[in-house]
């Protein structure tokens, strides 16, 4: 299963934020403005973390913040948020964080599929800090080897 296209609402670059709850907020909201999900998967993505610890933190300056399926998911989506100053989530080996990838996925077959791919995505050691370094949605986009949707091209 590929990855979805990349709209420009879903990338966010250079934001400032306080703390990791800050950096999933900046996440879960380029989700809310691309219509992938409502404003209350936001905070089940944060109360994940608040639960769970920081597992969503999966390389080095990398968090994948997500949640399960639910009504406020409205198709699957991803976001990407790069931070203008790392953040740390709480992980033992992988803070600080300067890249947010927001996920939200409407089955549990499409969680482990989009993970997966984003796997591979991230088997690259380069593409963490040069996504963390990009200036521009194109160059985000082509780094994850994703297309802008098709009424934005």
């Amino acid at each position: 299963m590929p990855l979805p296209p990349l709209p420009t609402d879903a990338i966010a670059i250079g934001v400032h934020v306080a703390d990791w709850r800050g950096a999933v907020s900046a996440a879960g909201d380029a989700l809310e403005r691309s219509g992938s999900t409502s404003h209350e998967y936001t905070k089940r993505m944060i109360g994940v973390i608040d639960e769970f610890g920081a597992y969503v933190v999966i390389a080095p300056g990398l968090a994948l913040a997500h949640a399960r399926p639910g009504p406020d998911v409205h198709t699957e989506g991803l976001s990407v948020v790069t931070l203008a100053e790392p953040v740390a989530f709480g992980h033992p080996h992988n803070d600080p964080v300067s890249v947010v990838l927001g996920l939200a996925v409407t089955s549990g077959d499409e969680h482990v599929l989009l993970v997966a791919e984003l796997a591979n995505v991230f088997n690259d050691p380069h593409v963490i800090p040069a996504l963390a370094a990009a200036s521009d949605v194109d160059s985000i986009r082509a780094l994850l080897g994703v297309t802008a949707p098709a009424e934005e091209l």
